[in-house]
C-alpha cells in the first residue's frame, strides 16, 4: 500500500473526508430518469442470461458507433449496475462494446501498457503510476465511482491482533499497485513499521486462498473478499483511517488520451449513463444492489451491505471544485509526489500531465 500523503481524493484544507458522508444532491440530467419499473428485482440468474429491457435513461444515440473495449473490476459500485442493466448498450445501440474483467489497478495498467483497453475501472494510486515515468502513459481520469472508506480495510486473522504494530514480523498480502496497496503502505510509514513486515503481492483470489491455508497474517483487501475474510478475522485499520492520515483514495473510471479526446459523443453519453448508475446507487439501493447482487453471485442483502462502505458522488459533485472542477488535478500531482518518495515511480511527469489528466469535457456537458 502506498501512503499518499494528499493523495487523491481532496486536499486537506477545507475538503471533506471519505468517512464524512457527502451530501448527495438528487442527480437531475435534465431529462427523464425512470428505471425502477424495468429492473427485475429479486432476480439471481447468471448476468449472462438477463433478458429484461432496461431503457435509457436519456434519448438514445444510434449515430455513435465507437468500439470500446471497457475493463470492469469486482467492485461494488456503478459500473457492475450499468454493466448489469445493459445501458451503455441501450443507449448506443449501434456501439460496438465489449466487457473485460480485471483483478486488480495493477492489471489494469499492464492491459492499457499493451494498449489492449480503452476505458478501465482503476484505483486512484494506480492511475497515477501509470501517467508517470517510467510507463508515462497517456492516462484520462473520466469518472470517480466511489471515495473509498470501510470498504477496502486491513483484515488480521489473530485475534490478538489489535492494532498495526501488533504485526510487526507477520506477512500482509495485498493486490500491488492497487488503492489498498497505497493505503497499506501509508499506515506502515505512519507507524514506522516500513522494514517490520512482509508485504507480499497477491490477487484478490489468491488472499483468500493463503488466507484459509494460513499463509497469511493478514490483508488490506476490498470487498467481496474482505467479507470473507471478516467470517474468521477482524479490521483493525481502513482506507478511511489512511485517509485521516491524509492519503484518500478513489475508484475511479480513466480512459486512454487517445480514445477519450477522439470520441467526445461516445464519451458524453457514457458520463450521462455513469450519472445514471450513481443515481441508482443513491435514490434506488435496492435497484443497483439487485445488479450487483448478479455481477458478483452473492444474496442482494449482502450487495447493500457491500455498498456500506463507500460514497457515490454524483453527476453534480463531480463537476465541483472537489473532483472535476479543479481539485482532482492537484490531488494527482500530490499523489504524485509521494509516489515519488516511494520509489514507486522513477520521477515526475512533465508539469502540466498531472494537471491534464482530469478530462473534464463530457462531465461538464452532461452535468448542465
Amino acid at each position: 500500500m502506498i501512503t499518499t500523503p494528499p493523495a487523491l481524493g481532496r486536499p486537506s484544507t477545507g475538503h471533506r473526508r471519505p468517512g464524512t458522508p457527502l451530501r448527495i444532491a438528487a442527480a437531475s440530467l435534465g431529462l427523464v430518469l425512470a428505471l425502477s419499473g424495468c429492473v427485475q428485482s429479486g432476480r439471481t440468474s447468471h448476468p449472462d442470461n438477463f433478458e429484461g429491457e432496461t431503457a435509457c435513461p436519456v434519448e438514445p444515440d444510434p449515430s455513435i458507433t465507437t468500439s470500446a473495449r471497457i475493463a470492469w473490476q469486482a467492485i461494488p459500485n456503478g459500473d457492475l449496475v450499468i454493466k448489469d442493466l445493459e445501458l451503455l448498450e441501450a443507449c448506443m445501440p449501434e456501439a460496438d462494446i465489449s466487457w473485460v474483467k480485471m483483478n486488480s489497478g495493477g492489471d489494469v495498467i499492464q492491459a492499457f501498457g499493451s494498449d489492449s483497453l480503452d476505458i478501465a475501472q482503476v484505483g486512484s494510486s494506480p492511475a497515477v503510476k501509470a501517467a508517470s515515468p517510467p510507463l508515462s502513459k497517456d492516462i484520462k481520469a473520466i469518472w470517480i465511482s466511489d471515495v473509498i472508506g470501510q470498504a477496502e480495510s486491513l483484515v488480521a486473522k489473530d485475534p490478538a491482533v489489535e492494532e498495526l504494530a501488533d504485526l510487526e514480523g507477520k506477512t500482509i498480502a495485498v493486490p500491488f499497485g492497487s488503492t489498498a496497496h497505497y493505503s497499506l503502505l501509508t499506515a506502515l510509514d505512519e507507524a514506522g513499521l516500513g522494514d517490520a513486515v512482509r508485504v507480499i503481492n497477491l490477487a484478490p483470489d489468491a488472499i483468500l486462498a493463503a488466507w484459509q491455508r494460513d499463509e497469511i497474517d493478514a490483508a488490506w483487501i476490498w470487498q467481496p473478499t474482505q467479507a470473507e475474510l471478516l467470517e474468521d478475522g477482524h479490521a483493525i485499520l481502513s482506507s478511511e483511517d489512511s485517509a485521516e492520515m491524509g492519503a484518500p483514495t478513489y475508484d475511479m473510471v480513466a480512459g486512454t488520451g487517445s480514445f477519450v479526446t477522439e470520441n467526445p459523443e461516445f464519451m458524453r453519453m457514457w458520463t450521462l449513463v455513469q450519472g445514471e448508475g450513481a443515481r441508482l446507487l443513491t435514490e434506488e439501493p435496492e435497484t443497483a444492489a439487485t445488479s450487483i447482487a448478479v455481477q458478483l453471485d452473492i444474496p442482494p442483502e449482502d450487495a447493500e451491505q457491500l455498498l456500506e462502505g463507500y460514497i457515490f458522488p454524483t453527476l453534480e459533485e463531480q463537476a465541483g471544485p472537489d473532483y472535476f472542477g479543479g481539485g482532482l488535478a492537484d490531488d494527482f500531482r500530490s499523489t504524485a509526489e509521494f509516489l515519488e518518495g516511494q520509489q514507486e515511480i522513477d520521477a515526475l511527469a512533465e508539469d502540466g500531465d498531472y494537471q491534464e489528466m482530469p478530462y473534464s469535457e463530457a462531465i461538464e456537458e452532461a452535468s448542465t
